[in-house]
């Protein structure tokens, strides 16, 4: 799945679109998508300026932009216009190593259960054949606008 493919799916656009690839998919199952960490990136300037790192916080955005795909695929019904996957819970999140320009996120997340509405999923980020943070998430899906 392509960029173009991915923001047919998801709302984000830039700076916050954060997954230029979808790699693999197993509806059900799991994703494996990748971002690319460019110098460019909006908030490099800020974190920071000596050493720039990609702050956490969007490294569990990656991960979460990757489980709204893999359930919007998951799901039964076909995607209807307007429906938004929220984040609404992180647990057991974990920061092994920086993320810095030139890296390249290997996203990977599986699905994990769903009870009333609430999905789980278990992500991991990796750069080469590090993890450099792991999370479980918990999503819900809105009601689609009218």
């Amino acid at each position: 799945m392509d960029v173009n493919q991915i923001k047919e799916i998801l709302p984000h656009r830039y700076p916050f679109l954060l997954i230029d690839r979808v790699l693999e998919i197993v509806p059900g199952q799991r994703i494996r998508a990748i971002k690319n960490v460019s110098v460019n990136e909006p908030y490099f300037p800020g974190h920071f300026p000596q050493k720039p790192l990609m702050p956490g916080v969007l490294i569990i955005e990656a991960l979460a932009q990757a489980a709204a795909i893999l359930g919007e695929i998951s799901a039964a019904e076909s995607h209807q216009e307007g429906v938004l996957y929220y984040l609404v819970g992180i647990d057991n999140a974990r920061f092994r190593r920086p993320v810095g320009p030139g890296d390249q996120l290997l996203l990977e997340v599986t699905f994990q259960t769903v009870r009333r509405n609430i999905w789980k999923f278990s992500g991991t980020a990796s750069v080469g054949d590090l993890v450099v943070a792991s999370t479980d998430l918990l999503t819900t899906v809105s009601e689609p606008n009218p």
